[in-house]
């Protein structure tokens, strides 16, 4: 696990400033703090951070050259299954000199070029400059587990694994008007746009091949919607799910230094835990997160899970001055606004697991694919739903916290925006009341992917909503997890995110994923002997946080709360008809729901404060 970054300069005859080179590379310190590296060859340079997972010694240094001198190499992430591959490289006359998976990386490639990727079982971002070609390949996983930002700025081509990089570089931090609407109504931005003007991210399971006259090529390597229409069918899906799974746990125990679990009471990551007691690996530390408000708390049940399997267990609880100082701290690491809410949480696992383990397994992904959320639920009768309503004018129901937003959601007139809409915390017409925005965001990309789920899944909204999630809502989750790991050094690995799982998944029946109240069915019929009946059905909490408790009543935060009634933000042209101090006096209140309103404000207010100026002067662009 490491960082990356790179600038090629599209006039052939401008070399590489060596020091903004290291500038960016050394920005990404945090994701690599064991060893860096430079490559430089007039107009291409290539820089890298590194952590050092496999073959820890100086033999997996990069950038990585090939033996002929033909090929530089700049690569983050872990190739699980690289030692397949030593048969067929010897066969074809290479030696294998080293443990690392980069040299097999660099290897395959030599021999198939981009090709190589689909029989690759990993996560991973990569460049590649190929000398005699001039040319530059820069590769992103299936899913978007690892990061891949870039810029064409100057007549240059810049990219990294993080943003600040990028503006360390000297592109220009502007906030692009379609993504902070994005952000205000979606939560986060998707596709290959991010926040920024001029700024955006390699698309998963897409490699982009720059040539030094500027001309770019676009693959789109692995598709899942062609994975899932052309898959076998699955005969016995619960044996088919175990195996599979617990094959994807074994590969990603492939390591050089100690792993752990984050581990909660849900049944995610608990699961990852049995499939590595099951398979009789000793030494595992669990970690997680505990909260003082018992209704958010579950570390007691981990615990007893932890010490039923012998496994170690760690605990941190974050409050006041320390939850602040975390959020601070992520939003740094973050390069834009939290969304999740999570992050500084997150972050202070990574932080305490850093002294003992170097690698963090996660349950990531098991909801997206197997219809895990409660918001899923709605949309099987989505006649039903619009009948709801109607209900908004009864006030009993609007009163209860669990139909109120069901009530305002069920107000969505379309399938389309059922769907896009389904992540989110608050809907259009409640911004229009609220914030006086009516115009939404344009949201290309999520409207393409609509478009694949629709085709995939014809008449059912919730397979839409799922294939939606995993190309959109889930890409933010696991840059949120990167962020927060990587802020700790520590690398995270996603076993749910097996290729073999996503695609096999997609091609199965509804009723293995939405049979039961709380979805995940395949799941639970894998594990059911394998877990305790107090985690099978313990009602999901994951890592929900008291935020307009904390913001209102912690002193940390008070004064926050003070200085975002009077923010900057709200001098800015979009953000100038919100009346926040209202928002905030109805909070004080008791209005529990204004927290899905100020909360984003509130963490654009922080990131504005506390990134912004550590760059330039932001500008938003119209």
């Amino acid at each position: 696990m490491c960082g990356i970054n790179g600038i090629l300069h599209l006039q052939s005859q401008k070399k590489v400033d060596e020091r903004i080179l290291t500038q960016m590379r050394d920005a990404l310190e945090h994701r690599g703090p064991d060893d860096k590296g430079i490559y430089i060859q007039q107009n291409i340079g290539l820089g890298h951070r590194r952590l050092s997972i496999l073959d820890v010694t100086s033999a997996g240094h990069q950038p990585f050259l090939s033996e002929d001198g033909r090929y530089a190499m700049v690569y983050n992430g872990e190739i699980y299954n690289f030692k397949e591959f030593y048969a067929e490289l010897k066969s074809k006359g290479f030696e294998i000199r080293t443990h690392s998976d980069t040299e097999v990386l660099m290897k395959l490639f030599q021999l198939y070029g981009i090709k190589m990727l689909h029989r690759l079982n990993g996560m991973f971002a990569i460049a590649i400059w190929d000398s005699l070609e001039k040319s530059l390949t820069v590769i992103r996983d299936r899913m978007g587990v690892k990061p891949l930002y870039y810029s064409i700025y100057n007549e240059s081509f810049y990219f990294a694994s993080e943003q600040k990089a990028l503006f360390v570089a000297g592109v220009p931090l502007k906030i692009a008007q379609d993504g902070i609407e994005e952000y205000i109504f979606n939560r986060f931005v998707a596709g290959e746009e991010t926040l920024f003007q001029n700024v955006k991210k390699v698309l998963p399971g897409h490699a982009l091949i720059l040539h030094e006259n500027g001309k770019i090529e676009t693959e789109k390597w692995w598709d899942l919607k062609y994975e899932i229409q052309n898959h076998e069918t699955i005969n016995n899906p619960v044996d088919w799910f175990r195996e599979t799974f617990d094959d994807s746990i074994r590969l990603r125990m492939v390591s050089d230094v100690p792993v752990g679990v984050l581990l909660s009471a849900g049944l995610d990551s608990s699961s990852v835990l049995s499939s590595l007691h099951t398979q009789k690996y000793k030494d595992i530390q669990a970690f997680t997160i505990a909260f003082k408000e018992e209704e958010h708390n579950e570390s007691h049940i981990a615990k007893k899970l932890a010490e039923q399997y012998q496994y170690g267990f760690n605990s941190i609880q974050l409050e006041d001055s320390d939850l602040y100082d975390r959020l601070l701290t992520s939003t740094y690491f973050q390069d834009e606004p939290l969304m999740h809410l999570s992050e500084p949480h997150l972050l202070a696992i990574s932080q305490l697991a850093k002294p003992k383990v170097k690698v963090l397994l996660s349950g990531e992904g098991a909801d997206e694919l197997m219809g895990g959320y409660v918001r899923y639920k709605p949309l099987q009768f989505p006649t039903l739903l619009h009948s709801l309503a109607t209900l908004g004018s009864f006030e009993a129901f609007a009163k209860k916290a669990r139909f109120e937003k069901l009530i305002r959601y069920a107000q969505i007139n379309n399938d389309r925006d059922l769907v896009l809409f389904n992540g989110c915390n608050i809907y259009p017409k409640d911004i229009a009341t609220i914030f006086g925005m009516k115009t939404v965001p344009k949201n290309e990309y999520r409207k393409q992917i609509y478009e694949e789920a629709k085709s995939l899944y014809p008449n059912n909204l919730r397979r839409q909503a799922l294939y939606f999630d995993q190309h959109t809502y889930l890409c933010s989750l696991l840059d949120r997890n990167d962020r927060c790991t990587m802020g700790a050094s520590i690398e995270c690995r996603e076993p749910f995110l097996d290729q073999r799982l996503i695609a096999g998944l997609g091609s199965l029946d509804n009723k293995w994923l939405f049979t039961g109240k709380k979805g995940k069915f395949i799941l639970k019929s894998a594990m059911e002997n394998r877990l305790p009946e107090e985690i099978l059905k313990f009602k999901k909490v994951g890592l929900s946080t008291p935020w307009g408790d904390y913001i209102t009543k912690s002193p940390a935060f008070k004064e926050e709360l003070e200085s975002f009634s009077r923010s900057d933000i709200f001098q800015m042209p979009y953000f100038e008809n919100i009346k926040v101090k209202k928002l905030i006096a109805n909070l004080q209140n008791g209005d529990a729901k204004m927290v899905s309103y100020i909360m984003p404000l509130f963490m654009m207010h922080i990131w504005m404060k506390n990134y912004v100026d550590k760059f330039t002067t932001v500008l938003v662009d119209k």
